[in-house]
Protein backbone atom coordinates (compact mmCIF):
# COMPACT_ATOMS: atom_id res chain seq x y z
CA UNK A 1 0.00 0.00 0.00
CA UNK A 2 1.07 3.42 -0.93
CA UNK A 3 0.29 7.05 0.80
CA UNK A 4 -0.59 10.20 -0.52
CA UNK A 5 -1.66 14.06 0.61
CA UNK A 6 -4.40 15.19 -1.47
CA UNK A 7 -5.24 18.79 -1.38
CA UNK A 8 -8.57 20.52 -2.02
CA UNK A 9 -9.94 24.04 -1.20
CA UNK A 10 -12.78 23.43 1.55
CA UNK A 11 -14.99 26.06 0.15
CA UNK A 12 -14.57 23.92 -2.96
CA UNK A 13 -14.71 20.71 -1.82
CA UNK A 14 -14.02 19.84 2.09
CA UNK A 15 -13.29 16.83 4.33
CA UNK A 16 -16.90 17.10 5.63
CA UNK A 17 -18.44 17.06 1.96
CA UNK A 18 -16.50 13.64 0.87
CA UNK A 19 -17.92 12.55 4.90
CA UNK A 20 -21.67 13.22 3.09
CA UNK A 21 -20.92 11.82 -0.01
CA UNK A 22 -19.00 8.91 0.53
CA UNK A 23 -17.03 8.62 -2.45
CA UNK A 24 -16.12 11.37 -4.83
CA UNK A 25 -14.01 11.55 -8.29
CA UNK A 26 -11.40 13.70 -7.51
CA UNK A 27 -12.01 16.05 -11.29
CA UNK A 28 -10.08 18.76 -11.59
CA UNK A 29 -6.01 17.94 -11.91
CA UNK A 30 -4.46 19.80 -14.72
CA UNK A 31 -0.89 19.09 -13.66
CA UNK A 32 0.77 16.30 -15.11
CA UNK A 33 2.93 15.06 -12.24
CA UNK A 34 -0.07 15.33 -10.34
CA UNK A 35 -2.03 13.49 -12.85
CA UNK A 36 0.67 10.75 -13.05
CA UNK A 37 0.31 10.06 -9.46
CA UNK A 38 -3.25 9.34 -10.27
CA UNK A 39 -2.80 7.40 -13.66
CA UNK A 40 0.50 5.25 -13.24
CA UNK A 41 0.90 5.30 -9.23
CA UNK A 42 -2.10 5.10 -7.38
CA UNK A 43 -3.64 1.85 -6.62
CA UNK A 44 -7.57 1.13 -4.44
CA UNK A 45 -6.34 1.12 -1.05
CA UNK A 46 -4.17 3.15 -0.64
CA UNK A 47 -4.27 5.80 1.91
CA UNK A 48 -4.87 9.43 1.26
CA UNK A 49 -4.51 12.76 3.95
CA UNK A 50 -7.18 14.98 2.73
CA UNK A 51 -5.44 18.47 3.01
CA UNK A 52 -7.29 21.54 3.23
CA UNK A 53 -5.24 24.29 1.47
CA UNK A 54 -5.94 27.64 0.75
CA UNK A 55 -7.98 28.79 3.74
CA UNK A 56 -7.21 30.56 7.01
CA UNK A 57 -5.53 27.41 8.28
CA UNK A 58 -4.04 24.96 6.31
CA UNK A 59 -3.55 21.65 7.68
CA UNK A 60 -4.47 17.99 7.50
CA UNK A 61 -8.26 17.49 7.96
CA UNK A 62 -8.73 13.61 8.08
CA UNK A 63 -8.02 10.51 6.02
CA UNK A 64 -9.39 9.09 2.81
CA UNK A 65 -8.59 6.22 0.79
CA UNK A 66 -8.52 5.47 -3.17
CA UNK A 67 -11.43 3.93 -3.78
CA UNK A 68 -10.71 3.16 -7.47
CA UNK A 69 -9.08 2.55 -10.45
CA UNK A 70 -7.84 5.25 -12.68
CA UNK A 71 -10.24 6.43 -15.31
CA UNK A 72 -10.65 9.67 -17.64
CA UNK A 73 -11.84 12.90 -15.93
CA UNK A 74 -15.35 13.65 -17.54
CA UNK A 75 -14.64 17.36 -16.80
CA UNK A 76 -12.23 17.63 -19.58
CA UNK A 77 -14.94 17.06 -22.50
CA UNK A 78 -17.44 19.41 -20.71
CA UNK A 79 -17.69 22.06 -22.87
CA UNK A 80 -19.17 24.82 -19.81
CA UNK A 81 -16.10 23.33 -17.30
CA UNK A 82 -13.67 25.26 -15.94
CA UNK A 83 -11.38 21.90 -17.04
CA UNK A 84 -12.10 21.47 -20.55
CA UNK A 85 -9.99 20.65 -22.36
CA UNK A 86 -10.33 21.27 -26.12
CA UNK A 87 -7.24 19.12 -26.82
CA UNK A 88 -8.46 16.20 -25.42
CA UNK A 89 -10.72 13.52 -26.70
CA UNK A 90 -12.96 10.33 -25.37
CA UNK A 91 -10.28 8.44 -27.71
CA UNK A 92 -6.89 9.50 -25.99
CA UNK A 93 -7.86 11.47 -22.69
CA UNK A 94 -5.31 13.98 -21.50
CA UNK A 95 -6.55 13.75 -17.39
CA UNK A 96 -7.36 10.99 -15.73
CA UNK A 97 -8.61 10.71 -12.12
CA UNK A 98 -9.37 8.13 -9.15
CA UNK A 99 -12.10 7.96 -6.63
CA UNK A 100 -11.49 8.97 -3.05
CA UNK A 101 -13.72 7.48 -0.41
CA UNK A 102 -14.23 8.88 2.95
CA UNK A 103 -12.01 7.03 6.22
CA UNK A 104 -12.67 9.91 8.97
CA UNK A 105 -11.99 13.01 9.91
CA UNK A 106 -9.40 14.46 12.61
CA UNK A 107 -11.66 16.26 15.80
CA UNK A 108 -9.17 19.15 14.94
CA UNK A 109 -6.99 19.65 11.65
CA UNK A 110 -3.73 18.99 12.19
CA UNK A 111 -2.31 22.47 11.00
CA UNK A 112 0.31 23.33 8.71
CA UNK A 113 1.79 24.88 11.56
CA UNK A 114 2.44 21.52 13.68
CA UNK A 115 3.35 19.97 10.32
CA UNK A 116 6.35 22.33 9.51
CA UNK A 117 6.95 22.02 13.55
CA UNK A 118 8.08 18.22 12.63
CA UNK A 119 11.55 17.61 12.71
CA UNK A 120 10.65 13.82 11.16
CA UNK A 121 8.41 15.79 8.29
CA UNK A 122 11.62 18.26 7.38
CA UNK A 123 11.89 16.35 3.93
CA UNK A 124 8.33 15.79 3.23
CA UNK A 125 6.93 17.19 -0.21
CA UNK A 126 4.12 19.11 1.57
CA UNK A 127 6.86 21.40 3.00
CA UNK A 128 9.13 22.09 0.15
CA UNK A 129 9.26 25.68 -0.67
CA UNK A 130 7.60 26.18 -4.55
CA UNK A 131 5.45 22.94 -4.37
CA UNK A 132 2.36 23.48 -5.38
CA UNK A 133 1.47 20.18 -6.12
CA UNK A 134 -2.29 18.85 -5.23
CA UNK A 135 -1.51 15.07 -4.73
CA UNK A 136 1.95 14.19 -3.24
CA UNK A 137 3.09 10.75 -2.25
CA UNK A 138 3.87 10.10 1.21
CA UNK A 139 6.36 7.90 2.88
CA UNK A 140 5.07 5.56 5.03
CA UNK A 141 7.60 7.60 7.68
CA UNK A 142 5.71 10.80 7.12
CA UNK A 143 1.86 8.94 6.98
CA UNK A 144 2.57 7.50 10.29
CA UNK A 145 4.13 10.75 11.71
CA UNK A 146 1.07 12.80 10.70
CA UNK A 147 -1.01 10.08 12.16
CA UNK A 148 0.79 10.47 15.13
CA UNK A 149 0.21 14.11 15.58
CA UNK A 150 -3.19 13.80 14.44
CA UNK A 151 -3.78 11.80 17.62
CA UNK A 152 -1.64 13.70 19.92
CA UNK A 153 -2.85 17.30 19.02
CA UNK A 154 -6.70 16.04 19.91
CA UNK A 155 -5.58 14.58 23.38
CA UNK A 156 -7.94 17.06 25.95
CA UNK A 157 -4.96 19.68 27.38
CA UNK A 158 -2.82 19.82 24.06
CA UNK A 159 -2.06 22.19 21.49
CA UNK A 160 -0.60 22.66 17.98
CA UNK A 161 2.02 25.39 17.31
Amino acid sequence: MRHWLMKSEPDVFSIDDLARVGREPWTGVRNYQARNHMRDDMRVGDGVLFYHSSCAEPGVAGIARVASAPYPDPTQFERGSEYFDARSSRAQPRWMLVDIGFERKFARPVTLACLRAEPRLADCALLRRGNRLSVLPLTRAHWDTVLALARSSNKPGTSQP
